[in-house]
């Protein structure tokens, strides 16, 4: 495996994959071909932004979760979220926290679990939502309605993902083509990010019914790219391009603007260092910084979540570059997994000290809202 070692911050362009931590545990034994390792300058640290552009938390959503994953908001305002450990959807609206439903399928162990869900872009008409869960057998997708009070039935659209104790993927986020992208992880057999038969180490994109959708880069194969090892946050930004936050192995997490067809490396590369073979990551972070997860765009910015970094990380998106990266509420939170843009414009951040990696406080986890800086 070659890998470049970056002491600070890159700011990339274009396209690379490869790395951000599984969460925050020990990297598996390469399975890879290795090589010679390279090594890049030393960067400067990132500094946190002057008072009156720093975001604040105005509010506490929720208390005493556990470890809440997934975060879909409904046209009128309240939020579905779901529990990773547990199997529970719950439902808050106006402060009110209620279950709607279990998902008894659902086998949580390690990274795994009930993890990401969806809300139909036409939930109005037909009340579909969709979920990311790991069962015994494999990680899947499953459509379900909501009726404003209960889940109705199951119904699997897409199976056969692998699963794993770690590097599940599992974020769900629908684009402006209406189509639902999912992330996969490689479940720590990293052969499988680069194997194209195989559904895991992917970003999907498949139909409301499962299908791949027309214009996919493989065929009827719902991969939309590939090389990956554990993509935890998905964004569309306002020009409908898609960004996804990676866990590294131990040295480099990333964030990357998703090319369709692209390969983004992994195992072969972690961080920058593709030599045009691979796409390259957009920023790179050491994993002590960040762990990245859950993903948003707001103001013309993106907000990531770092689970071992403990913070908020601001990025600037400028045309097709993203850069300056800036971090916020450093250990004051613990770790940060899921960020989601509410309808009224402020983000809402869960954390995850209940994970069994973390240290959780009275009322943990949480629900935080944040007005952007």
């Amino acid at each position: 495996m070659i890998r470049r070692q970056v002491a600070g911050l890159l700011v990339g362009a274009g396209l690379l994959t490869g790395c951000a931590s599984s969460e925050d545990s020990p990297a598996l034994p390469s399975q890879a071909p290795t090589g010679p390792a390279t090594t890049a300058s030393p960067q400067a640290e990132p500094t946190a932004s002057p008072g009156p552009r720093r975001p604040q938390v105005v509010d506490t959503i929720a208390t005493g979760l556990a470890v809440p994953w997934g975060v879909a908001f409904l046209p009128d305002g309240s939020a579905l979220v779901t529990e990773r450990d547990s199997g529970r959807v719950l439902s808050i609206t106006d402060g009110r926290v209620g279950e709607v439903g279990t998902v008894d399928e659902a086998a949580p162990q390690g990274e795994a679990g009930l993890l990401g869900i969806a809300v139909s872009p036409t939930y109005a008409s037909d009340q579909q939502v969709f979920l990311y869960v790991t069962t015994e057998q494999d990680n899947r997708i499953v459509r379900t309605t909501y009726d404003g009070r209960r889940l109705g039935r199951l119904e699997v659209i897409l199976d056969g993902i692998p699963n794993g104790f770690i590097h599940d993927g599992g974020r769900l986020a629908f684009g402006p083509d209406g189509y639902l992208y999912a992330s996969t992880g490689e479940t720590g057999e990293e052969e499988l990010a680069q194997d194209l038969d195989s559904l895991g180490g992917k970003i999907l994109r498949i139909t409301p019914d499962g299908d791949a959708p027309p214009g996919n880069p493989f065929g009827e194969s719902p991969v939309w790219s590939w090389g990956h090892r554990n993509v935890q946050g998905l964004a569309f930004d306002d020009r409908g391009r898609l960004w996804a936050s990676e866990f590294g192995a131990s040295e480099f997490d990333e964030l990357n603007l998703i090319v369709k067809g692209a390969n983004y490396g992994w195992p072969l590369f972690e961080g920058t260092g593709g030599n045009g073979r691979y796409a390259e990551p957009e920023v790179v972070w050491r994993t002590s910084e960040a762990s990245p997860s859950g993903l948003a765009f707001a103001d013309g910015r993106l907000w990531l979540g770092a689970l071992r970094g403990e913070r908020l990380w601001r990025v600037d998106v400028n045309g097709r570059r993203a850069g300056d990266p800036t971090d916020f509420f450093v250990g004051e939170h613990g770790r940060i997994r899921t960020v989601v843009v509410a309808p009224d414009g402020n983000l809402w951040v869960t954390t995850s000290n209940r994970d069994g990696r973390g240290d959780p406080a009275a009322g943990d986890d949480r629900i935080l809202e944040v007005r952007p800086g």
